[in-house]
């Protein structure tokens, strides 16, 4: 899961404002081994980010699917198997010894493939909150997420009920 909830939260920190030592936050905050970032770096992830953004943002499955295979054609690498420091049996889709940039676009690219596989397409999306910049990976029992959390369903919900009616 780590794939698609690196990715959301790389497109969320595009949205709101990039910045390279945010940018190494969100990778620590992954797990992601040797995430220091120099400005070249940070510039490439950025633009990866860039990248991710139409797969949050489709609108049908065709493009959500689409737009990931443009990631695999410059992301994918070739995954394997490892049980490194103890943990369970995991996939990796890049060697330890690429760079953190292309280690995170074969991450992202490989981890949002198979979970639109295992979504039927969906679960990935926007907050419909206006001007929200965060998107998100849906996790919930129905599948039917509209905002990044309950603070902004409740606040646009509020922001309609206020709203004037209009006359006909």
């Amino acid at each position: 899961m780590t794939g698609p909830l690196l990715a959301a939260d790389l497109v969320t920190l595009v949205r709101r404002g990039w910045d390279v030592d945010a940018a190494t936050a969100v990778l620590d905050a992954h797990e992601i081994r040797r995430a220091e970032l120099n400005e070249r770096g940070g510039e490439q992830l950025r633009e990866w980010a860039d990248q991710i953004v139409p797969v949050f943002l489709a609108v049908t499955v065709d493009e959500r699917c689409g737009a990931i295979n443009r990631l695999l054609a410059v992301g994918a690498s070739r995954p394997y198997l490892t049980t490194h420091d103890g943990l369970r049996p995991h996939l990796h889709f890049a060697p330890d010894a690429q760079d953190v940039v292309a280690r995170v676009r074969a991450v992202t690219a490989g981890g949002l493939a198979l979970f639109i596989v295992e979504s039927d397409g969906a679960r990935l999306g926007a907050c419909q909150r206006d001007r929200c910049p965060v998107v998100y990976v849906d996790t919930s029992r129905n599948g039917r997420r509209s905002y990044c959390s309950a603070r902004c369903g409740n606040y646009d919900a509020v922001r309609r009920h206020r709203a004037p009616v209009s006359r006909r």
